[in-house]
């Protein structure tokens, strides 16, 4: 089993790979310089995991409408049960408070933080704010690959 501080750092990790590799290939994204990237730890019911689907697969129009650049979202698939992950990278924290302000105003986000409400799928939720460390990523094993 791994501990939380490991799930943290490969969820951290991965999320960049993501939105990095995102922002090198020709995409809508090809000009979004990954400076900041958000990482949103849930609390779920764990019995209620089919709305927190629901949840997350509604951000995937809302968040780059309203100016954010989504990594993904992930629901637990083994070990824990109740914890949740949502990555959103920004040039910077000023564009992300330029989002808030978006989706303060949006009517489907609006809507969509209610359903949760409502749902009770969300029992807590904390937001981390991390940059790469410039001349650590994706760094390739020295070792030949069966070793």
């Amino acid at each position: 089993m791994i501990t939380r501080g490991e799930a943290i750092g490969s969820i951290i990790l991965t999320g960049t790979m993501l939105a990095v590799r995102s922002a090198a290939i020709a995409s809508p994204f090809e000009e979004h310089s990954v400076t900041i990237l958000c990482v949103i730890r849930y609390q779920l019911d764990a019995t209620q995991l089919d709305h927190f689907q629901t949840y997350a697969e509604n951000w995937g129009k809302i968040i780059p409408r309203c100016g954010g650049h989504l990594v993904g979202y992930y629901l637990p698939h083994e070990g824990t049960n109740d914890v949740g992950w949502g990555l959103i990278s920004f040039e910077s924290l000023a564009s992300y408070e330029r989002y808030k302000a978006r989706l303060k105003a949006d009517p489907e986000a609006i809507a969509n933080f209610t359903t949760a409400r409502e749902q009770r799928c969300i029992l807590r939720e904390e937001r981390n704010f991390v940059r790469l460390v410039d001349g650590t990523f994706n760094l390739p094993s020295l070792l030949p690959r069966d070793a």
